[in-house]
């Protein structure tokens, strides 16, 4: 009976090793897979979208070529996950980076995620509110303002087509928070700057910032996907047009800003298309030799 105990144990370990084994190799060849393979990052706002919010034709193209010629898709935004789902199925796009940098998606799989510390955010919503700085407060779910009601909250999220949220001061204690818009003039950011060097700010409206995690970007999310996907650096494109970009066109193996661009953006780019409005992704890409 013993060496029939050793002989079932002995098979039973070369079975588990041939899995493992096989496991392996498939995570390997997965790997090896998209190590060779070029993908793209899209910004949205700028980028994918006119001023319109609409998506144009020639952008849809583009991406229907990338797809044709094998180059992998992706979306790389400020937006919450919520806020990009139409653009996703009008796409067809199953990949993305969200909250700049703080949620991302591989192929419908989460892989990453690094919310505000509850503590960071709680300091900042106490000093929001004794100056009466309404805040919203984002995770991919949904959103919640600090507020009954914000003009400047309904103006800013009207241009996202969304209506003002509903108010929940206590939201950031039940749920985890990706990002927050802190509604401060220019005149007004120095002092939440100075108070809380341990976050980041990145303005994007005269009247709003997002604040996410400090050190916290798009860059960082992008390389969180390619380390997890496995592709290489240099096979890497991204397109963007706002400040929130910097450090992905940095990172990204080729860079490229919209001719719409902030103008501290185009400094950061290895290559500069025409404006969203000229058809800049489809120049963007034939110019970089994707399509």
């Amino acid at each position: 009976m013993e060496k029939v105990s050793l002989w079932v144990s002995g098979v039973s370990a070369l079975l588990c090793k041939d899995l493992y084994d096989n496991k392996k190799e498939n995570l390997v060849l997965e790997r090896g897979l998209y190590m060779a393979k070029k993908i793209v990052f899209f910004d949205i706002d700028g980028t994918l979208l006119d001023f319109n919010k609409q998506l144009p034709n020639s952008t849809k193209e583009a991406v229907r070529k990338l797809k044709e010629n094998g180059v992998f898709v992706a979306i790389a935004t400020g937006r919450a996950p919520f806020m990009i789902e139409d653009i996703r199925k009008e796409l067809e796009i199953e990949s993305y980076v969200c909250f700049n940098g703080q949620y991302v998606v591989f192929e419908n799989e989460i892989i990453y995620r690094n919310p505000l510390s509850k503590s960071l955010l709680h300091n900042l919503l106490v000093h929001a509110k004794n100056k009466n700085v309404p805040v919203v407060l984002m995770n991919e779910h949904g959103a919640k303002s600090t507020v009954p009601f914000s003009k400047h909250i309904e103006e800013t999220l009207r241009s996202f087509k969304l209506e003002h949220p509903e108010h929940d001061e206590e939201y950031h204690h039940h749920f985890d928070i990706f990002q927050a818009l802190l509604y401060c003039t220019e005149r007004e950011e120095n002092e939440y700057l100075l108070e809380h060097d341990d976050l980041k700010f990145i303005r994007w409206h005269p009247i709003c910032m997002d604040v996410v995690p400090f050190g916290g970007s798009k860059a960082i999310g992008i390389n969180e996907f390619i380390k997890r996907a496995g592709f290489q650096l240099e096979n890497v494109y991204a397109f963007g047009d706002g400040l929130n970009d910097i450090e992905m066109l940095q990172t990204a193996g080729t860079g490229i800003a919209m001719g719409n661009s902030e103008k501290e953006l185009l400094k950061y780019a290895d290559v500069i298309t025409t404006s969203v409005e000229q058809d800049g992704i489809y120049n963007g890409l034939v110019k970089v030799g994707l399509i």
